[in-house]
This record gives structure tokens, C-alpha cells and sequence, in this order.
């Protein structure tokens, strides 16, 4: 079992940053990976980035170098988020253990474990 919980979240101007923190707990011991995903209001959830047991990285088309996903150990997971825009607005979720890699940014429901989330709101 790994617990999540996501910090970081808060409001901000178009243009400003971000940085979203995960930590985990529980049976952390083996390489995993790990990611971020996003839902705004009415719309489905989506991948933001991720990061596999080998180091690998894979973004969202929207995110792509604007979002940094690193990992400073096993239990730590950070997303710098900057250049920020008012569509990036939505409740952030940290998630681990998708046996898929990297590939699991496109299926949210890969992840054994989620964060019960941050928000973040962007204005204009």
C-alpha cells in the first residue's frame, strides 16, 4: 500500500508558477512509477506527465515545456509547472504504480494508488 498526499496547489496569475509536491508513504521500497493528472469541472481526468521506475518522462501535448515531473527519491515526486495558463486550472492528483511505464499517462485507471489532490486556478 502507498499513501499520497499532494501540496502546492493555490492561485495564481497567467505567465506565473507552481511547484506541486507528492509525498508517499507505505511500502515504498521498489522502484514504481509514477505521475500527475488533472480534472477541471465537467471535464474527464488527464495525464499531465510521468515518470517511470527507469527514469523516463512523457508530457501531455498542452504541457510540453512549460511542466517539469522529477522525482528526488522514492517518495518524493515534484511538478514545477510554469508559464501558466488560465486552461491549466483544475484539481491536480498525484498517482503511482501503473505497471504500464510511461505509457500509462493515457490510462488514469492503471495507477493502484491517487492523492486525494491539490487545486490549482489560474486567472487571466
Amino acid at each position: 500500500q502507498i499513501y499520497l498526499t499532494e501540496s502546492g496547489g493555490g492561485s495564481v496569475q497567467a505567465g506565473g508558477s507552481l511547484r506541486l509536491s507528492c509525498r508517499a508513504s507505505g511500502y515504498t521500497d521498489s522502484p514504481y512509477s509514477a505521475a500527475w493528472f488533472r480534472q477541471a469541472p465537467g471535464k474527464e481526468r488527464e495525464g499531465v506527465a510521468v515518470v517511470d521506475d527507469n527514469g523516463r518522462t512523457s508530457y501531455a501535448d498542452s504541457v510540453k515545456g512549460r511542466f517539469t515531473i522529477s522525482q528526488a527519491d522514492a517518495n518524493n515526486l515534484f511538478l514545477q509547472m510554469n508559464d501558466l495558463k488560465p486552461e491549466d486550472t483544475a484539481t491536480y492528483y498525484c498517482a503511482a504504480d501503473s505497471g504500464l511505464g510511461i505509457a500509462g499517462l493515457d490510462i488514469p485507471t492503471s495507477f493502484a494508488y491517487w492523492g486525494q489532490g491539490t487545486q490549482v486556478t489560474v486567472s487571466s
